[in-house]
């Protein structure tokens, strides 16, 4: 009797323990929330926060968001993802450059992530059928309208998710800047941008030596070259004609001592 009795309190202890266990409250989730300066949304800048914010514009364009802010201090941009075909996700970026109040325009960045998560919806359409003596009838029809409603929604925590866009941000501050802060020039390979490709050069033709290239239409004419002046050449001087020299004369031929008869006459 009494090892029963025994038996019985200890299984009504237990039951009371175990309900006691789970009637006590869970930890609440704002309880992790620890409030240290980790620096996993954060960075300073040695610009101004206008400045700041437009590389963080760049950054957010250069990869695929959607801007939906004017503010020059506020940068809110949106991405889509299409996992499957009934499940969507999509990712709001949110940035804001603060300055520090200093005199060398220094700011700090502050962004953050919000991921959203869709699911798609069936809902079932029911008409109304109006009977005269029992009054209107629902009755369900076969259409259907699909609707993508928000399922889940959730900050992005992931410290390397953040790494990866300030250092997307580096690339787009101004040369003179990152000179002056010593900042790197990180390779935009890494940073998951394409590098540009080089033009292809075109090859050189010459034309053909022998055959003249007509000048462009858009080139004025060079005007002919001017013709030098003809200067007047003076006329050589005449020789004088030679003079005629007499006939030789032999000394020692006789003198002819018969006379030369005349020729005769042709009879008339």
């Amino acid at each position: 009797m009494s090892t029963s009795f025994h038996l019985r309190s200890l299984g009504l202890a237990l039951v009371l323990a175990g309900a006691a266990g789970c009637s006590s409250p869970k930890t609440a989730i704002y309880e992790h929330e620890s409030f240290d300066d980790s620096g996993t949304f954060s960075r300073d800048y040695p610009v101004s926060d206008v400045a700041a914010c437009e590389a963080a514009r760049r950054a957010l364009l250069s990869q695929g968001y959607i801007i939906t802010s004017s503010d020059p201090k506020l940068v809110v941009g949106n991405k889509s993802f299409q996992q499957t075909g009934e499940t969507h996700l999509q990712i709001s970026f949110n940035v804001v450059c603060a300055d520090d109040g200093s005199a060398e325009h220094h700011s700090t960045m502050f962004a953050n992530a919000l991921q959203d998560r869709y699911a798609l919806k069936k809902v079932n359409n029911s008409a109304s059928l109006g009977v005269g003596v029992l009054g209107s009838v629902s009755m369900p029809i076969g259409s259907t309208d699909d609707s993508m409603v928000k399922v889940a929604s959730e900050t992005v925590s992931a410290p390397k998710f953040y790494d990866r866009y300030f250092a997307l941000v580096d690339v787009f501050l101004p040369q003179e800047v990152k000179k002056a802060a010593h900042i790197p020039e990180k390779p935009k390979a890494d940073l998951g941008m394409p590098e540009p490709k080089a033009a292809p050069v075109a090859e050189k033709v010459e034309a053909p030596k022998d055959v003249p290239v007509a000048p462009a239409a858009s080139e004025p004419l060079a005007p002919p070259p001017e013709a030098a002046p003809i200067a007047p050449q003076a006329e050589p001087a005449p020789t004088p004609a030679p003079e005629p020299v007499p006939a030789a004369t032999n000394p020692d031929l006789p003198a002819p001592t018969e006379a030369i008869p005349p020729l005769p006459t042709p009879a008339q």
